[in-house]
């Protein structure tokens, strides 16, 4: 299984981007996940991407909840950054991060 990356909202959940995911983004946000650039989506590109990545365990898990789960129990930043780690691991990047982040080696 496809590691990802744990984030606290209400309860620890795991972001995680394998293929159904990021298809999922792209039918959402009408953008293919090869060309986003993370320093420059909207917000509604990055619940887009959250909520994607936190489908597979929750399938109840609207784009609506996951902004209030955000608001409630995070913060833009704090979610900005954790994407961005999770989708370097889906593409194989960030090996060093992926290991620290999921106390694997």
């Amino acid at each position: 299984m496809k590691q990802g990356i744990i984030i606290n909202l209400d309860k620890p959940r795991t972001l995680r981007y394998g293929m159904n995911a990021l298809a999922k983004i792209e039918a959402i946000t009408g953008k293919s996940v090869l060309s986003l650039e993370m320093d420059k989506l909207g917000v509604r590109d990055l619940l887009a991407i959250a909520y994607g990545g936190l489908y597979h365990e929750d399938k109840t898990l609207t784009i609506e909840k996951v902004g209030n789960l955000i608001d409630e129990h995070s913060n833009i930043v704090e979610i900005a950054e954790k994407l961005g780690k999770a989708l370097s691991m889906a593409f194989g990047e960030d090996k060093t991060e992926q290991e620290t982040e999921t106390g694997e080696t």
